[in-house]
């Protein structure tokens, strides 16, 4: 008997120990100061490029708004997945129901390292694994053409969350496994300039591989099987292969898939259906040459094939 209690002992001592160090391991880490001393002041003109290369208003907007009241960023939009229903927050410059009275180095936090001003964890349906690689500067520029767009009242509803993804204090120990603000593509000195420049915008700002990459059962993107594919996140879909592997995108040209993302037209003349209709108008509205650069940058990265079950 005397043994037994003292396994039990040993036991309860080995799970308070657990959960302690889990306790730890989990806590939200916000941005040192190296990296916030990078932010600068920001530049409204040129965050309007980030602006839309990340895409902000596919997810932000709210639902059916058309034209200018696309930047009426009040949020709503709901994202059903296998973890739960996710909803975009207002992040209008409403100070109150938005994001008005956040700082430049709250926004930082947030978009590289998916914590709140209040110090809470974001859950990673907002893309920060990805905007984890952003420079800093260019969070600065994005942060400064917000403060440009309207304040819009009202709080988006709040998600729908199941146990144990409704845990926030989890996504930190998530965090540890896949946020990492390291390139995923590997290239060599002396590639050209439009390749690196391509890898920027995809992997940070445009945050492709988080529909176009196959995700495990935590939702981390397979970086193995990069850009090949996936199960859509929301239904039954597929998000398509973009390398250049088998399914993908090994017949087109750099100046076809230039041409796509201005157009929305494939080299064999159909055109763009599905969410990819509001990535492609967004892609529409930066320059040629960040076109180019993405372009350069899917047919020089490592091909795969369909990271997805193939169509019966």
């Amino acid at each position: 008997m005397r043994r037994l209690k003292k396994l039990v002992g040993a036991a309860l001592l080995l799970g308070a120990a657990g959960a302690v160090a889990g306790w730890f391991q989990s806590a939200p880490v916000r941005l040192d100061t190296e990296t916030l001393a990078q932010l600068g002041p920001g530049d409204a003109a040129r965050g309007k490029r980030v602006f839309k290369a990340g895409g902000c208003t596919s997810c932000h907007a709210k639902p059916g708004s058309q034209g200018d009241a696309r930047l009426q960023l009040a949020g709503g939009l709901e994202l059903k997945t296998p973890f739960g229903t996710f909803v975009p927050p207002n992040i209008s410059q409403d100070a109150k129901d938005g994001i008005g009275a956040w700082s430049v180095e709250d926004l930082a936090n947030a978009m590289m390292k998916g914590v709140s001003p209040s110090g809470e964890h974001f859950y990673p349906a907002f893309p920060y694994a990805s905007y984890a690689r952003m420079k800093p500067a260019d969070i600065a520029d994005l942060h400064a053409f917000l403060k440009t767009l309207p304040a819009v009242a009202g709080k988006a509803p709040p998600n729908s969350l199941g146990f144990p993804f409704n845990i926030r204090r989890g996504v930190g120990l998530w965090k540890r496994l896949y946020l990492s603000d390291k390139p995923v593509v590997s290239f060599p000195d002396g590639t050209p300039d439009p390749v690196m420049a391509g890898r920027y915008l995809v992997e940070g700002p445009g945050h492709c591989g988080e529909c176009h990459t196959p995700r495990d059962f935590a939702g981390g993107t397979r970086k193995s099987e990069w850009l090949s594919g996936a199960t859509a996140a929301e239904g039954s879909g597929i998000v398509p292969n973009i390398t250049s592997g088998e399914g993908g995108l090994s017949d087109w040209s750099e100046a076809d898939i230039a041409y796509f993302l201005e157009t929305g037209f494939t080299p064999d003349f159909d055109s763009v259906g599905g969410a990819m209709v509001d990535v492609q108008r967004n892609m529409a509205e930066l320059t040629p040459e960040d076109r180019a650069a993405i372009s350069a940058y899917l047919k020089a990265i490592p091909p795969h094939p369909n990271g997805y079950p193939a169509r019966k």
